[in-house]
């Protein structure tokens, strides 16, 4: 049994190309991958109970409070917000370290721009020679 879509001199039935993609055997296959995931997910979870520890993490200490070191333009010396005689400059900072190590802590110099350069290598010599080996300079931003 065969038919006859077009011949002869009729043309009532012609074919044409398809240019559409076909998405049902697409969304047939996401289905079974649905179902199949749906099966296998309870499958995948532990049953044997163990009895966890709980997960606290302990307590860490607060890092110091950041050491300033203010250079005015007329000379003066200060630690945080107190200021100092710059000869003593080294011992206070030892008194304000404490307990901890001078060599790891980080020590910010903060120098107005009109600041003497021998003022800011007292300060300097001070510091090393107190063990405060890691000095870091404050700028300004200019953005």
């Amino acid at each position: 049994m065969a038919a006859k879509l077009s011949g002869g001199g009729s043309s009532k039935f012609t074919t044409s190309m398809n240019s559409e993609i076909n998405v049902t055997p697409f969304v047939d296959v996401m289905l079974v991958l649905l179902i199949i995931f749906m099966v296998a997910a309870p499958l995948a979870t532990v049953t044997i109970k163990v009895d966890l520890p709980p997960a606290v993490a302990p307590i860490s200490q607060t890092p110091p409070k950041p050491i300033y070191i203010s250079l005015k333009a007329d000379g003066r010396v200060a630690i945080g917000d107190d200021y100092v005689d710059i000869d003593e400059l080294g011992a206070d900072m030892v008194k304000q370290v404490g307990a901890r190590d001078p060599s790891k802590e980080r020590i910010y110099i903060r120098g107005d721009k009109k600041v003497r350069y021998g003022t800011f290598m007292q300060v300097m010599n001070q510091l090393l020679d107190n063990g405060f080996y890691s000095v870091a300079l404050v700028g300004k931003d200019v953005s």
